[in-house]
C-alpha cells in the first residue's frame, strides 16, 4: 500500500543531534518543524501554558517551554517496537493554544477552538498542559468533532472525579467527574491507572462505583508481576480513544516537579511498560499534564513528559 504521506515526511523531521548539538537551536518539540496547520503532516504537538485550575502548586504553565527544552534529547527509534516513529509518521510543533491566565472561561474557549482548528485540519495532536483542567475543554472539542463519546485511558494518583471546591465547579481534580457527566467519554470504556490515597473520604469513590469506572490502582500494580499486570489491561479496539498522563501518577521520587505529589506511586519503568502495553486501535489524541519546573530537579519530570510524548506518537504510529 503505497504511504500518502510520503512527501509530508520529507520536512516534518528533527533537527539531526550529530549536525546541531543538542544543546543548539531554537527549541521546539523534539526538534521537530514549526509549522502551521495548514501543512501536511500527521500529528500535532502543542502546548497549553495554563495552571488557572490548581488547588495546591501553581507553576504548570511554564511546562510547555520546560518539555521542549528537555526533549532536545528525544529520538524517534523504538528499541522494543523495533522503529523509528518519524519514518512512519510526519510530526511538527504547533506552537501553544492561547490562553488567559487570570479568565478560566475565556481559556477553557480558546482551547477548545484551538483543538477543533487542530481536528479539521485532519491531525491527531499530544498536548502538554497546562494542569489538569485543561483535559476537560480538549474533551469537548473531541466529543463535538466525532459527535460521539470517546474511550478515555488516565494516568493519576486522583480520582478528578471530586466535587466544586470553594464553590467553584471548574478545577483539575474536577475534569473526569465533568467528563463523565457531560457525556464527553463512555465511563463503560475509561480505565484510571496509579490511583493512591488518601482520600478526603469514603463518599469519593461513590462517583467511580456508580458509573462502573474500572480503575487500576498501584497496589494492584504491585500485587502481581508487571507482566501479569499488563496482560490484564483491557482492549481498546473499538472506537476513538484519547489518553491523559498526569504526571502525579508517579512516584514523586520519579517525577518531583508537580503541583499535588502523592507518594507512593509508580516508577518510570513501570509506566513505560504499560503503556507499550496498552492495545489502542485507534488513539486520536493524548495530553501530559500537571509538570510544575519550579519544583522539579535535573528536568527528571520533563524527562518523563517526554518519555510519554514518545510512547504516545508510537502508540499513534
Amino acid at each position: 500500500m503505497k504511504d500518502k504521506s510520503n512527501k509530508s515526511k520529507t520536512w516534518a523531521k528533527p533537527l539531526s543531534g550529530r549536525e546541531f548539538p543538542r544543546f543548539s537551536a531554537i527549541k521546539t518539540f523534539f526538534r521537530l518543524p514549526n509549522a502551521s496547520l495548514k501543512e501536511k503532516f500527521d500529528v500535532a504537538l502543542f502546548g497549553i501554558p495554563y495552571d488557572g485550575g490548581v488547588s495546591y502548586r501553581p507553576g504548570a504553565r511554564f511546562a510547555p517551554s520546560a518539555v521542549r527544552e528537555a526533549s532536545s534529547l528525544g529520538r524517534g527509534f523504538h528499541m522494543t517496537r523495533d522503529r523509528n516513529v518519524f519514518d512512519v509518521l510526519s510530526v511538527a510543533d504547533i506552537g501553544d493554544s492561547p490562553t488567559v491566565p487570570i479568565d478560566q472561561a475565556q481559556t477553557y474557549e480558546k482551547i477548545e477552538k484551538f483543538v477543533t482548528d487542530v481536528l479539521k485540519s485532519k491531525k491527531k495532536f499530544i498536548a502538554v498542559g497546562g494542569d489538569h483542567s485543561t483535559t476537560l475543554p480538549v474533551l469537548r472539542a473531541l466529543k463535538k468533532h466525532y459527535k460521539k463519546p470517546l474511550n478515555f485511558i488516565h494516568f493519576d494518583a486522583h480520582l478528578d472525579t471530586y466535587p466544586a471546591a470553594w464553590n467553584c465547579e471548574y478545577h483539575h481534580g474536577a475534569f473526569a467527574r465533568h467528563a463523565v457527566e457531560e457525556g464527553l467519554v463512555n465511563p463503560k470504556k475509561m480505565l484510571q491507572i496509579g490511583i493512591r490515597g488518601p482520600l478526603t473520604g469514603k463518599d469519593d469513590l461513590q462517583f467511580i462505583k456508580k458509573h462502573g469506572i474500572m480503575v487500576k490502582t498501584v497496589d494492584d500494580v504491585r500485587a502481581v508481576s508487571l507482566q501479569k499486570f499488563c496482560a490484564s489491561l483491557p482492549s481498546f479496539s473499538d472506537g476513538l480513544t484519547y489518553l491523559s498522563f498526569d504526571v502525579d501518577c508517579l512516584d514523586p521520587a520519579y517525577a518531583p516537579g508537580t503541583g499535588t505529589p502523592v507518594v507512593g506511586g509508580l516508577t518510570s519503568y513501570e509506566t513505560q511498560q504499560i503503556l507499550r502495553a496498552l492495545k489502542i486501535k485507534d488513539l486520536v489524541g493524548g495530553d501530559i499534564v500537571e509538570i510544575c519546573p519550579a519544583y522539579d530537579h535535573s528536568d527528571i519530570t520533563s524527562l518523563v513528559g517526554v518519555d510519554v510524548m514518545f510512547e504516545l506518537m508510537h502508540l499513534m504510529a
